[in-house]
């Protein structure tokens, strides 16, 4: 019986990932038959959260501005009583080049996958690879 549950949450989770990849596909295809630039910034999302325990209020957020290949950049803001921290990081074909807080790691899936311009964490985004892995230190200073 447990390997029958096994089967199904793996069948359901692979048609999840097929869909969203179909999704980026057909996004990409939209540019390549059009008169786009492509290095034009089209893809933004933006998501707000507490990333301090002494500050709510989701006064914290991070903003991905991608274009049609992918790439761009990750603006995050770390906002606390006392200071705020910023940090820009760089995106190359829906990946960072540093390290990702999970944050930062879901805005630029949003945006890609045409989610924004608000996104919300608890929005259900598949983690189907276009992650870099840990928290980024910046994520929770």
């Amino acid at each position: 019986m447990a390997g029958l549950s096994i089967a199904v949450i793996a069948h359901n989770r692979a048609n999840q990932v097929l869909q969203e990849c179909t999704s980026a596909l057909r996004r990409q295809m939209q540019v390549v038959d059009g008169e786009i630039d492509h290095q034009a910034l089209r893809d933004v999302a933006i998501v707000h959260y507490d990333a301090l325990k002494e500050m709510a209020g989701r006064r914290s957020f991070s903003l991905a501005m991608i274009n049609s290949a992918g790439d761009g950049i990750v603006l995050s803001s770390i906002n606390g009583r006392t200071e705020t921290r910023t940090y820009a990081k760089a995106v190359r074909a829906g990946r960072g080049i540093e390290v990702l807080s999970p944050e930062e790691d879901q805005v630029v899936r949003a945006a890609r996958l045409g989610r924004g311009p608000v996104v919300s964490m608890d929005d259900p985004l598949p983690d189907y690879g276009t992650g870099n892995g840990s928290s980024a230190p910046s994520a929770h200073v």
